[in-house]
């Protein structure tokens, strides 16, 4: 694993531990914060390990589609879309805080799939 490959999943899996302290804490918007950037980590780790750029969301969103072509996996699709809804969240506070903690629980299974890939 290359060093900055190993950089974003390491921060990945830090964001995540601090996302769900912070939704014990009771900081929703932190919370979601966290979770997204521990979402995005994760795939930026996975994209870095084939070469593919990870610049922004519309690269990240890229690098999903092409994570689901290579591994038919769909469900990273669909945890990243919970991550992005976090991600939403951390400007609007729309979110109830049993709503967060589900979305972490997508993030957290992201994570680790994408764990998996990048190993």
């Amino acid at each position: 694993m290359t060093t900055r490959t190993q950089y974003h999943a390491d921060t990945g899996r830090r964001f995540l531990a601090q996302a769900r302290a912070e939704l014990e804490a009771g900081d929703l918007l932190q919370s979601s914060d966290k979770g997204w950037g521990a979402a995005a980590q994760a795939v930026k780790a996975a994209a870095e390990a084939r070469g593919w750029s990870h610049d922004g969301h519309r690269q990240l969103y890229t690098a999903v589609d092409r994570l689901v072509q290579e591994t038919g996996d769909r469900s990273i699709r669909t945890t990243f879309a919970a991550a992005n809804t976090l991600h939403v969240n951390f400007y609007d506070g729309l979110l109830s805080r049993e709503a967060v903690e589900d979305y972490l629980t997508e993030v957290e299974k992201l994570v680790g799939t994408l764990s998996r890939l990048t190993a």
